[in-house]
């Protein structure tokens, strides 16, 4: 048995930069999204400002050593 070639589509969805009314809803209410992500993750959000804080005393401090 020979073998046939397939046809085969290809689809590729892209947006335009010039159509930006497509996705409306991921901006709507932002302010209250970022609000939601960090107190859900409140103690994940307090450790990685513990760490930034901690890395910039240590630069600080780094040109006395």
């Amino acid at each position: 048995m020979g073998k046939q070639p397939v046809r085969m589509k290809a689809v590729v969805y892209a947006l335009s930069p010039f159509q930006q009314k497509i996705m409306p809803g991921l901006w709507n209410d932002l302010p209250s999204k970022i609000h939601h992500k960090v107190f859900d993750n409140w103690i994940s959000t307090f450790l990685f400002f513990g760490y930034v804080r901690r890395y910039q005393e240590k630069e600080k401090l780094a040109h006395r050593y």
